[in-house]
């Protein structure tokens, strides 16, 4: 009998099957079914109070944090500071804008409904049950500070005080104009080159490190300032202050107006970390910004610098791609890569906005990616289109994060 294929063969036409297999299907990955290989590993995810009421009432928040739990998640981030208000009793907002929480009816404009009478904020301590429940169930906490120096503008019906008590504060175009629109959402600028400005936000993160057991906070892509802003009368005179008389470049990109701007940001950071932890020295400074070049260019947000000043303990890159050559484009930035041989950094995955779902398939592709890479972990945004907000079943969408997170592990922390 005549032998057709020998051991060796075999084994050449096995490998040649399966490179045609990957070539046709680049998306699929083994590591989709399997649990990480390390025995750590950034799980998280954002919880906010827009399009989503998880936060509005107490057995919904302990259902939530159960869930996570029990699908072996390890972190959550939760908001603490937008809109112009903040989602816990503050004396610090009291002072400055006059109120802690967004009144109900403004709330309800946010997840598209009026709220019951016994849901909402005000009257509770959210933040401590957070913390409280959270631990309970192995979950670190880190708040997030969504707005950073974003803040709603005035004609926002679901806006606070802020940009009417303090019109001083707000930074501006080269027209003057102080509108910017994230959306379809009306937003003004808070201007971190004031030291009044400074002050209020590391009031508002102080408060939040003293008054709370958290393990870390988070700043996003909002702790920085849109390019074409910093013409106001404060920081023209500042600016000229510093170069002879010269006025800032009207090309708003401008190498040396956006590095002065930027650098400025960045001491104001310094001054943010260094103030977290003269409170709290183990509270974890976290970052989740946009992509290098992108964020400085954009957002005059220097983070690669940042974290080279070890100003950042844990770095969380938003890579909210749909197209996955795309997506894995950004995992290879030469910023992220250098920045993951000295400490943590994850990726933030889109599952969803409320018009826009996004499927288990590209989520579960996207965590393959990433573990590929042998980065820090995953944070998604957010918790409502985890399995709520989606146009897949509840109990398909829980079993997809089962079988990526099939087994708990701790989360990756400071390797420097």
């Amino acid at each position: 009998m005549i032998k057709l294929f020998d051991r060796k063969s075999w084994f050449a036409l096995l490998v040649t099957f399966g490179l045609i297999l990957a070539l046709i299907f680049p998306s699929i990955s083994l590591s989709q079914s399997l649990p990480t290989k390390s025995n750590r590993e950034i799980r998280g995810v954002w919880i906010t109070n827009v399009d989503s009421d998880v936060l509005f009432r107490r057995d919904r928040l302990i259902t939530a944090l159960r869930d996570l739990r029990k699908l072996n998640f390890n972190t959550i981030y939760p908001v603490v500071w937008n809109w112009g208000y903040t989602t816990y009793p503050s004396k610090v907002a009291q002072r400055i804008v006059g109120s802690s929480f967004m009144p109900k009816k403004s709330a309800g404009l946010l997840i598209g409904r009026t709220l019951g009478k016994n849901e909402g904020l005000e009257g509770r301590d959210v933040m401590r049950e957070l913390v409280t429940e959270g631990h309970k169930r192995g979950l670190a906490v880190i708040p997030w500070f969504e707005f950073g120096l974003m803040a709603p503008g005035s004609s926002d019906p679901a806006g606070s005080n802020l940009a009417k008590l303090h019109a001083d504060w707000l930074t501006t175009k080269q027209d003057g104009n102080i509108n910017w629109k994230e959306g379809k959402d009306p937003r003004v600028w808070l201007n971190p080159f004031r030291p009044d400005v400074r002050k209020f936000i590391i009031d508002l993160v102080v408060e939040v490190v003293k008054n709370y057991d958290v393990d870390g906070i988070q700043f996003d892509d909002h702790f920085g300032l849109p390019h074409e802003f910093g013409y106001d009368a404060y920081t023209v005179n500042l600016y000229k202050q510093e170069h002879q008389g010269k006025l800032p470049p009207k090309q708003t990109q401008d190498p040396e107006w956006v590095n002065w701007r930027a650098d400025k940001i960045t001491a104001f950071m310094k001054e943010l970390f260094v103030a977290i932890k003269a409170v709290k020295p183990k509270a974890i400074v976290s970052i989740s910004p946009n992509p290098m070049p992108f964020a400085k260019n954009f957002y005059l947000q220097d983070w690669a610098k940042w974290e080279r000043q070890g100003l950042v303990e844990e770095l969380l890159v938003q890579i909210y791609r749909d197209k996955f050559e795309s997506f894995v484009g950004e995992l290879n930035n030469s910023d992220l890569k250098l920045a993951s041989q000295r400490i943590p950094v994850g990726i933030g995955i889109m599952t969803g906005i409320k018009p826009k779902p996004v499927s288990m398939q590209q989520i579960q592709t996207q965590i393959a990616a990433v573990r590929d890479r042998g980065l820090a972990g995953v944070s998604f945004f957010f918790y409502e289109t985890l399995w709520n907000l989606t146009n897949e079943p509840a109990a398909a969408r829980k079993q997809g994060f089962a079988k990526v997170f099939n087994r708990p592990v701790a989360r990756q922390t400071i390797i420097k």
